[in-house]
């Protein structure tokens, strides 16, 4: 236990640091653009470096990567608290999604090359999603008790120096049995299972970035509504990493079910709660069909967690322009579908003959 909870509260303090400002972001920047640029910086920064980073773990170890992940997110905390300027702030969150570009696919991969990777990555998206909700709600609730508007942010890089601290106790996981390939042979084997990562991860994103033109609601009501899908997720990802579920088909019936609570999110905000499980379900699957190939894991979580960034950078502008073009409808609908064609994509997926 003494190794895995570094991993545990590592997670959450980098996920609880990278929505921190979210509630207070208007502090560190006047107009939509410079805020924007803030906000995106972090997602940039780990975009571009969680497949190199997945990629070195498995020559240099694991471990280096964890605690250099961790050290970023700590400096980064750090400059968020010692000057609110723009630069600084584009800077810092910069710094910090490189940090966690560097620290989520590393511990992932350690995860799962445990031999109950199932039931630790279920612990470790459960605590990834409780870091966004405590990140989103805390920082604002802390603020608004305490007129402190980087009290939250102040938690959580002193959490990330306690993380960092326990990481003397991680050691790098035994690899007696790894398939060592090409990245590009891996991405022409799996290539529909990380396809699927894209379609079935980013459409959390579609409808976090809708929802709020869409229902015209208060901040307060989207952000417990956005924190209701995380909560679903948290659930599932822990129901879900202790259960025999067969990876593909799991994959398969989520693929539809988040079809369907798309279609019902036009309609309702509960189709988000039923989102958020179906996505929990589809995670896990995902990492135990990665883990199952025996293949090198930090490419494995490299090219996931990449691809996962990818559908949140690329599905919520597109849905974004359908809606302005055409209308919300044929957002949410367009969505679906795509959500109910990786019930056919992900059946090309051999979940029987894992290997290269």
């Amino acid at each position: 236990m003494k190794q895995r909870l570094p991993l545990l509260l590592g997670v959450f303090v980098v996920m609880a640091l990278s929505n921190s400002i979210i509630p207070i972001l208007t502090d560190f920047a006047e107009g939509a653009a410079f805020q924007s640029a803030i906000f995106s910086a972090y997602f940039l920064g780990a975009f571009v470096t969680v497949l190199p980073a997945g990629i070195i773990s498995d020559r240099i170890g694991k471990v280096p990567l964890i605690r250099t992940g961790l050290a970023l997110t700590l400096v980064s905390g750090l400059l968020i608290m010692a000057s609110m300027h723009p630069a600084v702030s584009f800077g810092a969150r910069l710094m910090e999604g490189i940090g966690a570009g560097l620290f989520v696919p590393s511990a992932m991969s350690w995860l799962n090359l445990q031999k109950d990777h199932t039931k630790m990555s279920g612990n470790f998206m459960a605590a990834l999603n409780l870091g966004l909700v405590f990140g989103l709600l805390g920082t604002g609730w802390f603020a608004a008790q305490t007129g402190v508007s980087l009290g939250g942010a102040g938690l959580f890089t002193v959490l990330a120096a306690v993380s960092l601290a326990l990481t003397i106790y991680v050691r790098e996981p035994e690899c007696t049995d790894v398939i060592r390939t090409g990245i590009m042979t891996v991405v022409r084997r799996y290539l529909w299972l990380f396809v699927s990562c894209v379609v079935l991860v980013g459409v959390t994103g579609v409808v976090t970035t809708l929802y709020p033109e869409f229902t015209g609601g208060e901040p307060q009501v989207l952000a417990l509504q956005i924190a209701g899908m995380n909560i679903a997720t948290i659930v599932a990802v822990m129901l879900a990493s202790r259960s025999c579920l067969e990876p593909i088909r799991t994959i398969r019936v989520s693929a539809l079910v988040i079809a369907v609570s798309i279609a019902l999110s036009y309609i309702t905000p509960l189709g988000l709660i039923l989102t958020g499980a179906a996505v929990g379900f589809v995670i896990i699957a995902q990492m135990a069909f990665l883990a199952e190939t025996k293949v090198q894991q930090g490419v494995m979580m490299g090219l996931f967690n990449a691809s996962s960034y990818a559908g949140m950078t690329l599905l919520p502008p597109a849905a974004g322009v359908i809606a302005e073009v055409i209308d919300f409808r044929a957002a949410f609908l367009l969505t679906a579908i795509i959500s109910a064609l990786m019930f056919i994509s992900t059946a090309w997926c051999d979940s029987h003959h894992y290997g290269l």
